[in-house]
């Protein structure tokens, strides 16, 4: 989970420094930065795992440059790009060898400067260094209870797992082994020239020498772009097909198999199946029979699929009930939707919005789904009288932080962003950002840059109250954006007379809507 954001130099993201909630929205007029801002996010999940180029070419960027990623005023570019997170990760996981990891404490802060030398990036400072339980709160802003506080901050460092130093004018990534006593750090750090790394050091860490700087990379990795398209939501998938739900929105079906345990390889249990519960019968531990497991089986199963209509039902009338159609001799799945009056149709006829909303109604019941889900306009095709309904799902898609972490409530996080003012007036005013272009003197240049801004009397105000909060002209104006006149001078809308003379009238402009509509802004 990041719960805490610092960008400079990337883009037109200059001194931008966003805490974060397990929801989040991020609102704004087109070509302001919200992009830009998950950008930055899945760049810092890139450099988790790939070649520092790599990950600088997989961003949007003019020209498909590493160069044009770095904040420009006027032909110049700033020389570096600094980024911090603050994050919670896993408490326990595995590393590229299929090791196991367990992390010394679960509450980091990640820092890495990069700069370019000629056409190559290069790394100036890499950092991952810990936060303790006892000053967690401190960094946690949004409303939490101590319960799941303590259920995700968990373990004690006295040092970093990556640190930065330079010596004879040569700088030096060091990474800290954690596997001493009280994971103190008992191992010989290893030492690596900064200018010379293809890669980032975290990406290059395993279980041997770091074990949390691992499950730092597994949670940076899980930062992802959740971008899911019509032509990945309406494919079939074979029985070999991957059980998780990619992300444009593939494996729709064989993620719902994996939930709902159905068995495509007939002679073979499923693992899901086989692992045996068990029973306490006079004192003494006994396995369940075969027939209880079934049971068992069918009723979780029915449970899934029922929890998928009833959000489905959410959004469109008349849906009873979804299932999935296991075609043994094709080796086929395919998901089905039953409406109430009977009729079968395959949910891959449903439109692109609400096929995309099934997706995340699936991934709400998929606790296996974890980490950072970002995801841009969530509202295309759908009614407007339905976004309170993605709203609501969106919001149940992350992390409960009322209650401690457990398989019912995952940790997962949901941003959003939107230019949609429906979208911004209907969501909890805690959980909203409002991107704003502004005006700025970078290397002795003007130009513009994205600021975040939250409303007045939230959680984000209490805990910067020296950062402004949105003026509320503003919020009134990007909520109300009709026009109102018939200019942007505010000049008052001609007669009824005159438009009909000028040309057609604006829907509107209509008389008999004029008592129906919401007063102008002034």
């Amino acid at each position: 989970m990041l719960t805490r954001l610092k960008v400079n130099g990337f883009k037109n993201l200059v001194d931008v420094d966003i805490s974060f909630g397990p929801f989040t929205c991020v609102a704004g007029v087109n070509g302001v930065g919200k992009s830009n801002l998950f950008d930055a996010i899945t760049f810092l999940g890139a450099l988790a795992e790939k070649r520092l180029i790599d990950a600088a070419l997989s961003v949007r960027s003019e020209g498909g440059r590493a160069r044009n990623i770095f904040y420009r005023a006027g032909s110049r570019y700033v020389g570096e790009m600094t980024f911090e997170a603050e994050m919670l990760i896993p408490e326990s996981g595995v590393d590229d060898l299929g090791q196991e990891a367990k992390a010394a404490i679960t509450f980091l802060r990640y820092a890495i400067a990069l700069g370019m030398e000629g056409t190559s990036l290069t790394i100036r400072r890499e950092e991952l260094s810990h936060i303790t339980l006892g000053k967690a709160s401190g960094h946690l802003r949004f409303p939490h209870s101590t319960a799941w506080r303590q259920s995700v901050v968990k373990g004690r460092r006295t040092s970093p797992f990556i640190s930065t130093s330079t010596k004879d004018g040569i700088t030096y990534i060091r990474l800290h082994q954690d596997q001493g006593k009280d994971y103190k750090g008992g191992g010989r750090p290893h030492d690596y020239v900064a200018n010379k790394l293809p890669r980032t050091v975290l990406s290059e860490a395993n279980s041997a020498d770091s074990a949390t700087a691992v499950l730092a990379r597994r949670e940076m990795q899980s930062w992802r772009l959740l971008q899911l398209e019509p032509s990945g939501l309406r494919k079939e998938d074979d029985f070999l097909a991957p059980r998780s739900l990619a992300m444009n929105g593939a494996h729709l079906p064989a993620t719902l198999a994996r939930l709902t345990r159905v068995n495509t390889h007939p002679g073979i249990v499923p693992r899901a199946v086989v692992q045996v519960s068990e029973v306490r019968e006079g004192g003494v531990l006994q396995p369940e029979s075969e027939e209880a497991q079934s049971q068992e089986s069918e009723e979780d199963q029915a449970a899934i699929y029922a929890r998928v209509a009833n959000r489905l039902a959410e959004l469109i009338e008349g849906v009873k009930s979804v299932r999935l159609d296991v075609d043994e001799r094709r080796e086929l799945l395919t998901l089905m939707l039953t409406e109430r009056d009977g009729t079968e149709y395959e949910a891959r006829s449903l439109s692109d919005g609400t096929l995309r909303f099934l997706a995340l109604a699936v991934l709400e019941s998929d606790s296996e789904a974890r980490g950072v889900l970002c995801m841009e306009e969530p509202e295309n095709g759908i009614h407007p009288q339905r976004i309170p309904a993605m709203l609501r799902l969106l919001r149940d898609l992350a992390v409960d932080p009322t209650i401690a972490v457990n398989e019912d409530n995952a940790m997962r996080q949901v941003i959003v962003n939107t230019h949609s003012p429906m979208v911004a007036a209907q969501v909890d005013e805690g959980s909203l950002l409002l991107a704003m272009p502004q005006a700025a003197r970078v290397m002795d240049h003007w130009g513009t840059i994205a600021t975040f801004r939250w409303l007045p009397g939230t959680w984000r105000a209490a805990a910067f109250p020296e950062v402004p909060a949105v003026p509320l002209g503003e919020l009134v104006s990007y909520l109300n954006p009709l026009e109102y006149s018939d200019s942007s001078s505010g000049e008052e809308r001609p007669k009824t007379s005159q438009r009909r003379r000028g040309g057609p009238s604006r829907v509107l402009d209509r008389e008999d809507l004029q008592l129906l509509l919401p007063l102008p802004r002034p």
